[in-house]
């Protein structure tokens, strides 16, 4: 069951005042005809939080054609809604319902830091800074502290952070800097997307949406 029988597009950067459409569908947002009307340099999407976003964004950098993502039959069994991410196929699976799915691309974590589990969408940022955790600056000391969002930042274009209740699993659902690494298992546990494919994804969920990692 598609949400109202939109089309299944994402305009990258639009903004759309959140909850319209929400009580009837999984899917938060409704898309909208019109060109956005935001200031460029100093938006953000309404769900995005402010202490882990930057303003403006990147969006016009990406390569929108670049993505993976294709309308399949629902191999999950999960409801409407429910991310579903399979680290052994690699693919990223977005219940519509009515036996049907999106499908995307991804890459996973490496031998030894894979995750699996089940959690939901805790926030929801737009185009990330990073800040490697202590656990990782120790094992690659040329990291960074920070990294401000960008281009070149390894979290993309957008990040899904990963909860169980109130607490944060410090995994994530995020873009890359490296499309080649879509497919393989290189990551310290989260999971990668095209940046393509994370701008689309992030327009469809909400803080709250379920997450199945098998």
């Amino acid at each position: 069951m598609r949400a109202r029988n939109l089309p299944l597009i994402f305009l990258a950067g639009l903004a759309i005042p959140a909850g319209q459409g929400a009580a009837q569908s999984p899917f938060p947002f409704q898309l909208p005809g019109a060109p956005p009307t935001h200031d460029a340099a100093t938006f953000l999407p309404p769900d995005a939080d402010p202490n882990y976003s930057t303003p403006g964004g990147f969006d016009q950098d990406v390569n929108m054609k670049q993505t993976t993502r294709k309308e399949v039959s629902d191999p999950t069994g999960e409801p409407a809604g429910t991310v579903t991410i399979n680290t052994h196929e690699r693919k990223l699976y977005l219940s519509l319902g009515g036996g049907q799915a999106l499908q995307y691309g991804i890459g996973v974590g490496r031998e030894g830091f894979a995750w699996k589990g089940t959690a939901e969408i805790g926030r929801k940022s737009f185009w990330p800074g990073w800040t490697p955790p202590p656990e990782m600056l120790a094992r690659q000391r040329e990291l960074p502290a920070h990294m401000d969002g960008g281009m070149e930042n390894p979290l993309g274009a957008r990040a899904l952070y990963l909860f169980q209740g109130k607490k944060d699993t410090l995994f994530r659902i995020h873009g890359t800097n490296d499309p080649s690494s879509i497919g393989k298992a290189v990551s310290s546990g989260c999971i990668r997307m095209m940046d393509a494919d994370v701008i689309d994804l992030y327009g469809r969920v909400a803080k709250g949406t379920p997450v199945v990692v098998l």
